[in-house]
Parts: C-alpha cells; structure tokens; sequence
C-alpha cells in the first residue's frame, strides 16, 4: 500500500467520523429542544417558567410560540413540530384530538381564569353585571376583544355579551384582536375605550383598570388544558418539561403570581 493510498484513506476516515460527529451533534441540539405552543395570556407566566426550568436544566432549549389557541392548533393540526399544546380553552384542545395530534389521555385540565373588562385608568365607566344596566350607553367609542368565532377570549366575551343581551346594541362597535395581548394593546393605546379580557391580562397591565368581572355563569368555564403532542410524548426532554409545568410547585408558584386560579 503507498503512502498517498494511505494518506487518502485516513482523509476519507477523517470526513466519515466529522460528518458521524455532525449528524450526533445535530441529533443531540434537536433532542435538547422542547417547543411549547400556547395561549397568549400564558406568555408572562411560561416565560418565567421557562426561565427557571432552563436554568437548572441548562441543556435543554425551551421554544415558546405564543399566540390564540385557535391560530396555534390550525398549525399543530398542518404539522408544526410542537411538542406541548397549552390552550385557552377546551374546545381546541379537543379540536387536535380529533385530528390525532393529540391523544386524548394526555389531555389534562389545567388552569382556571376569570373575564374581565377594562378600561384605560382616566376613564370613569361604570359597570354592572346586569341585563337592567344599559352597557353600550355606559361608553363611546369601541370595544376590543378577541374574534368571536375562534379566538377564545372572544367566544366567551361574545357568550357573556349574549347572557346580558348586550351584543345586538354594540354592533359596529366591537373591534375584533388575533389574541387577547392585542385586544388589550388597543385600550392600553386609548384606540378602543374599553376592552373584554382575561383577570391574568389585566393584572399584568399597568396601563388598564379592572371596571368590572363576568360572573362565571354567564359563559363557559375558562379552563386551561395541556398536553404532550404525538410528537412531544416521544421526547424525554418534552415530558420532563411537562411534568415540571403541570406537576411543580415553583412552576404553580409562578402561575399564582399572575393570578391564575387551580
């Protein structure tokens, strides 16, 4: 055997073990991944959490993609590489079940929020949870929150509006977000006088006041509930996150920080 023969067959072993030694690392970056896709008004808390999570998990890189439920299981459901799916309500997490993005044993009712309006803090606007108490009159200009047909906290804002029979006289007043962030992004700004959002968005806003609660009979219970994805419960890294956020007391900590309720 010549010397260049051997010469090029230890290149070739070189090339062999770099591109094994790649295809390891690449295999090991994704394994340390988990990609968390949740609800909007989740987004203080799970940043907190992940911050801590990630700190006494260092190799482990937790991805948030935060957004409406709704928007978030339509790209579950086309094949976004989630692994945990934390909704605003129930109905689409069923919705993934249904399309077998989600196995229904992994689902597991989670959290609890109330609906709230808000206003900007110099406004004087009363309100009452009451079908007597004129609520298009109380004040002008518009009304924010979230798309009615899709987005939850505009389905139940559009359910406690009915209770009331408050929704027919706010036609045309009514502005429709993509998610609650945004709806309550329109009354921080003044451009919508006053807004229907999650308890948990209000208290996190230091430019909006709480003028008034929807009692809990006028829509549909607010419940958060989490699961691991097809994907997710082939993932060690995903289930230890889950367990950490569904199962933790400085994960529940967190979360009553923000004023969730269990």
């Amino acid at each position: 055997m010549t010397f260049n023969k051997v010469k090029l067959d230890l290149i070739c072993m070189k090339q062999v073990v770099l591109t094994i030694s790649l295809l390891l690392s690449a295999t090991f970056c994704e394994a340390g991944t988990v990609r968390v896709y949740a609800a909007a008004s989740l987004t203080d808390a799970l940043n907190d959490i992940a911050q801590l999570y990630q700190s006494q998990n260092p190799q482990t890189k937790v991805i948030q993609i935060l957004g409406a439920s709704s928007t978030l299981a339509r790209q579950v459901e086309l094949g976004a590489p989630a692994d945990l799916y934390f909704s605003a309500d129930q109905a689409w997490m069923d919705y993934l079940v249904s399309k077998n993005k989600i196995s229904k044993s992994q689902v597991k009712p989670f959290l609890f929020n109330e609906i709230v309006v808000v206003s900007g803090l110099k406004n004087r606007y009363g309100f009452k949870p009451s079908t007597q108490f004129n609520f298009a009159k109380s004040f002008k200009g518009y009304l924010c929150t979230g798309e009615m047909q899709s987005v939850p906290i505009g389905k139940y804002a559009k359910q406690s509006l009915t209770y009331f029979n408050w929704l027919k006289p706010l036609q045309g007043r009514i502005v429709s977000t993509e998610d609650v962030r945004s709806a309550l992004a329109f009354v921080e700004r003044g451009e919508c006088e006053v807004g229907i959002v999650y308890k948990t968005d209000a208290l996190a806003s230091k430019k909006v006041k709480i003028i008034g609660t929807f009692p809990h009979d006028s829509h549909q219970a607010v419940i958060y509930p989490i699961a691991l994805t097809q994907q997710g419960v082939q993932s060690a890294e995903a289930l230890k996150l889950y367990r950490f956020i569904s199962n933790s007391n400085q994960a529940k900590q967190i979360f009553k920080k923000y004023g969730f309720k269990y």
